[in-house]
């Protein structure tokens, strides 16, 4: 095989087959660092590939074009880069990198303790398509052992269909320009609280004060995952429902909200009624799927005894499915048996009980505090009239 080194603003390895035939090219920078032993301690050595560098003879190409090819770059007193290459149908890679280095060459390793070579070996990130140059401007590191290579400024081929460097390319990852992340749209405010009720007849059947906030996780047309959350507009909003002596339902509709669905159950045994179904239906104009659904019919939420109402003045968080959740502010809310349009005996939620311990604790300790202050007073006035006597 014939190997030569063509020299001109930067130096281009080639690998030739008998026939004089390109097949692999490569024109890089290269930095090698490590760290060696000498009488005094460990020491650092940095050197870079030079423009002296050269192609050996023991390089060779593929049998064929279709096998392993190798590049074989020798340069100063016995130092050896070598790039074995492989392939499939549609693309090669760097197989294997190696470095062998000589210690016995005082220019590089001055002092050395030991002589003699070394061969370290990885696998570095070079993989490009078939047909393409791989190329990286962007410097890159590759750890062998102690001895770490940096490249950069490189164009590398193998398997080439022509004389030269082929004019499509394979650019690195660290060239790409950093993918722009998508901004949110800034949260909505708060929503408004309003009123809805469902009546069958005469009879009223569930009676509801809260705002809702719907929390939802899509994936829009650019394949970016978004988390968004939308107002439920009670000025935009139709609602309608049903009764039974089992299930009463609210539907919620309005522009681009097809449905909005809580179904409310009871627990005959137990004499709890509770939330224990939502279903959400939506049109999300910049998701890859527009319609989005989600639904449960096994919740518990919104707890309360047959005749009281549930109460909640803190924000509660409905998780629906992984992708859903509601967000609900102001809850008041009675189902089956309602009096009228009268909310029943109230059932405070968790949340509203423990910010009311907050300042009773507060409260309590500072009025603790005052005692104490109050009995060190008295006590200290006390002492002070001690030693006298009335006349």
């Amino acid at each position: 095989m014939l190997a030569g080194l063509v020299h001109g603003a930067s130096s281009v390895f080639v690998v030739r087959d008998g026939n004089g035939t390109a097949c692999v090219m490569a024109s890089f920078s290269a930095a090698f660092s490590t760290v060696y032993d000498t009488a005094g301690g460990p020491k650092n050595a940095t050197f870079s590939l030079p423009s002296d560098a050269h192609v050996l003879n023991s390089s060779f190409c593929g049998k064929g074009g279709a096998s392993d090819s190798t590049l074989m770059i020798e340069f100063g007193g016995g130092h050896t880069l070598t790039l074995n290459f492989t392939r499939n149908a549609t693309h090669y890679n760097v197989q294997l990198m190696s470095f062998v280095y000589n210690l016995s060459d005082v220019q590089i390793f001055p002092n050395a303790s030991s002589k003699g070579t070394q061969t370290v070996e990885s696998t570095p990130d070079i993989v490009a398509g078939m047909n393409t140059r791989y190329r990286c401007v962007s410097s890159s590191q590759v750890h062998m052992g102690s001895m770490t290579v940096t490249l950069w400024d490189t164009t590398i081929q193998a398997y080439l269909p022509s004389s030269g460097f082929s004019k499509e390319e394979t650019r690195c990852e660290r060239d790409k320009p950093s993918p722009v992340t998508p901004t949110a749209p800034p949260a909505p405010p708060r929503p408004s609280v309003t009123r809805y009720n469902v009546t069958d007849g005469n009879r009223t059947c569930l009676l509801a004060t809260m705002g809702l906030q719907l929390n939802v996780t899509y994936s829009r047309k650019d394949n970016t995952t978004v988390t968004r959350e939308f107002n439920v507009n009670p000025n935009k909003t139709t609602f309608s429902g049903s009764c039974t002596a089992q299930l009463v339902t609210l539907l919620l509709q309005s522009e681009g909200l097809a449905l909005l669905a809580f179904q409310f159950g009871m627990n005959t045994s137990s004499s709890q009624v509770f939330l224990q179904g939502i279903q959400l239906n939506m049109t999300l104009p910049d998701a890859r799927d527009p319609t989005f659904g989600a639904a449960n019919s096994s919740l518990r939420a919104l707890q309360a005894a047959v005749g009281n109402s549930y109460k909640c003045n803190a924000e509660q968080r409905v998780q629906v499915t992984e992708a859903f959740s509601l967000n609900m502010f102001r809850v008041w809310v009675q189902a089956f048996q309602v009096d009228g349009d009268k909310f029943g005996p109230v059932e405070e939620c968790q949340l509203d009980e423990n910010s009311m311990l907050i300042p009773i604790a507060v409260g309590g300790a500072l009025a603790g505090l005052v005692l104490i202050v109050l009995i060190a007073y008295l006590i200290g006035r006390k002492r002070s009239h001690a030693g006298y006597q009335t006349i």
